[in-house]
């Protein structure tokens, strides 16, 4: 079925919030969501309806939702989580955009425009200069990072400048984990962060009854305000980050670039026992 973008769109938009929240979806939401005015929504529902792509839903907590048609048209398994392609301008994860479509082409306009990204999601806060990550999609695990040269806001369509693409390998994290150094929590500041330097590492797991992190920021921190005396359990961090040894790259650098953390703690079968940091990602994503 050939539907156009804009309604492409509508119902994406339309399967991602009842997935997420259960419910009938308001008109008004989607014109929001993928910045479109409220009255282009209403006449695009009425075509879709016609094509028996999505039904309405009467009563105070109404709206509308899409049919079994509606996956179909898309592509969509009925089964299958919200695929999210995060979109990060300046550094900065855009909330509620995400790439629906990207095409190369490297003679698009000028030899400086190779690709274009349509975004579901409101782009008119996007200017031209500005740096954008995209990915990793969902079947290759592609991500792409470069700048916008120029922008379509009737088609909703990011026209970049790539500088960079890579397809994340489909191993588990294990593959690219460090073991982590231990050490003890009565352990001086002086001693851990001799133990780190020794190690060349800047992070260490804590044996705890309830394990922390210590990294060299920590102590160097500590020692600038003059505590020298304190061990290493009064100064670390108790709340981290953790992923399954088996999990596979890309779900690591999504946490990563997701939460802003420094790295995550590695388990398996529950038990901690590896550290991955940006710096691990990069070095797996790079050719030797």
């Amino acid at each position: 079925m050939e539907l156009t973008p804009v309604q492409r769109d509508i119902l994406t938009a339309l399967i991602n919030i009842h997935r997420v929240e259960g419910r009938a979806v308001k008109g008004e939401e989607i014109a929001e969501l993928i910045d479109r005015n409220p009255g282009t929504i209403r006449n695009q529902m009425q075509s879709l309806k016609a094509l028996k792509l999505v039904e309405g839903v009467p009563g105070p907590k109404g709206g509308y939702k899409a049919t079994g048609a509606a996956y179909e048209a898309l592509n969509i398994d009925a089964s299958e989580d919200v695929v999210t392609v995060p979109v990060i301008r300046n550094g900065v994860l855009v909330e509620g955009a995400t790439a629906s479509e990207i095409v190369f082409n490297k003679v698009m306009h000028s030899q400086q425009c190779d690709g274009v990204v349509r975004v579901i999601g409101n782009i008119r806060n996007f200017d031209i200069g500005d740096e954008i990550e995209v990915g990793p999609t969902p079947v290759n695990k592609l991500y792409i990072r470069g700048t916008v040269v120029g922008r379509d806001d009737t088609m909703s369509r990011l026209i970049l400048h790539i500088a960079e693409m890579i397809s994340v390998p489909k191993v588990p994290i294990k593959k690219i984990a460090r073991r982590a150094v231990r050490i003890q929590p009565n352990v001086s500041l002086q001693e851990a962060s001799r133990i780190l330097v020794h190690n060349g590492v800047q992070e260490a797991l804590v044996d705890d009854s309830s394990p922390g992190l210590i990294n060299l920021v920590d102590i160097t921190r500590a020692v600038a305000d003059g505590s020298t005396a304190l061990e290493v359990r009064e100064i670390m961090t108790r709340g981290f980050l953790t992923i399954d040894s088996e999990e596979p790259i890309y779900e690591a650098i999504k946490m990563l670039g997701r939460t802003g953390a420094s790295q995550l703690v590695v388990s398996e079968d529950g038990v901690l026992w590896g550290i991955i940091n940006p710096g691990d990602l990069v070095k797996s994503l790079t050719p030797a």
